[in-house]
Formats: C-alpha cells, structure tokens, sequence
C-alpha cells in the first residue's frame, strides 16, 4: 500500500494535482465554434426590414452606418441556445460596444417583445431589435438553425457565419481580423 506521506509519494501527488488542474482548465474553457460556409463570404448585408419593438417603425438594415463592424444574430425567443448567446453578448457588452448589434426573429411579435424585455435591450445603444415580419433572412440564407450569427466588417462585407451559441471573444477576434 502507498504510504501518502513518503517521499516517493510526493511526485506522484504533485502529478496528480497537475493533472486534475489540466482536466479542469480545458473542461472550462470555451471551445470558438468553427465557421460556416455559406455562400455569401464577400457580399454586402442585405437590407431587409425589421419590425422594431414599438410595433410601428420599420427599419431597414441597409440603414446600418458603414464604419463600424455589424453583427446579424438571428434567434428564436424561446431557444435556450439563442438566450445564451444573448447573454454572453450582453455580459461583455462593455468590449463589444464598438460593434453595431442587429438581432432579429421571425417567431411572433409578443414572443419577440418578451425576450426583448427579459434582456432589456432598450438599454444598448449598440443593439437594433426586431422582427424579420417578411421573413427575408429565413428565406435568403436559408439557417439551419438558432442562432445564426453573420459577423460583417466594417463596410458591411460579410466574414463569417456561425450556427449555435459562440463566446463573445469569438466575435472579438473575427472583428479584429478584418
């Protein structure tokens, strides 16, 4: 039997404990999701209208200033997915603010109101909220899924796409790239 207080013991413990701090560091680390092939790498944003949370002004997304990088996040209110991605934008949103923030679904305007409301996303200046009435985005891009996150550069040419949720550092570096 080992004797945990021996001499020999002690590299055994240190190797241990090396080995379990690696196991933790990479079960907590935050994989980048790759991106996805779309078709659409190099086109321009679109400008499709959205329905904003008064229910009454339409905005339309070839409005979005050039000069600073867009991100389109398309989502569904209820999708845990798209409410994480939500959060991690909303908690580092002091390191994304130079990011102009288009978030969008085309799930019904109340279901659309209450995720806007449960994020308080009045309070970003950096984040247009909306529903994609005309369903635009759904039928030009085709997404498999939620949330669909098209980060474009700062002339509104498109970089990458991504489906599922991606840490905000993740949008950071792409940005940064272009």
């Amino acid at each position: 039997m080992l004797n945990i207080n021996s001499r020999l013991a002690q590299p055994f413990r240190m190797a241990l404990a090396v080995l379990i701090l690696s196991a933790l560091s990479v079960g907590c680390r935050r994989e980048f999701r790759p991106s996805l092939k779309t078709g659409f790498e190099g086109q321009s944003l679109p400008g499709f209208d959205l329905l904003l949370p008064d229910s009454t002004t339409v905005f339309n997304t070839a409005d979005i200033p050039k000069g600073r990088p867009v991100v389109l996040m398309y989502f569904s209110p209820n999708c845990p997915y798209s409410q994480a991605e939500m959060n991690n934008i909303i908690n580092d949103i002091s390191v994304l603010k130079n990011i102009q923030f288009c978030i969008f679904t085309t799930w019904p305007f109340r279901q659309f109101k209450g995720f806007y409301a449960y994020f308080k996303l009045n309070k970003y200046s950096n984040i247009i909220a909306g529903e994609d009435f005309k369903h635009f985005f759904e039928d030009h891009f085709k997404p498999k899924g939620v949330p669909y996150t098209m980060v474009y550069n700062k002339d509104r040419i498109l970089s990458k796409a991504f489906l599922g949720t991606m840490p905000s550092a993740q949008i950071e570096e792409v940005v940064a790239k272009d």
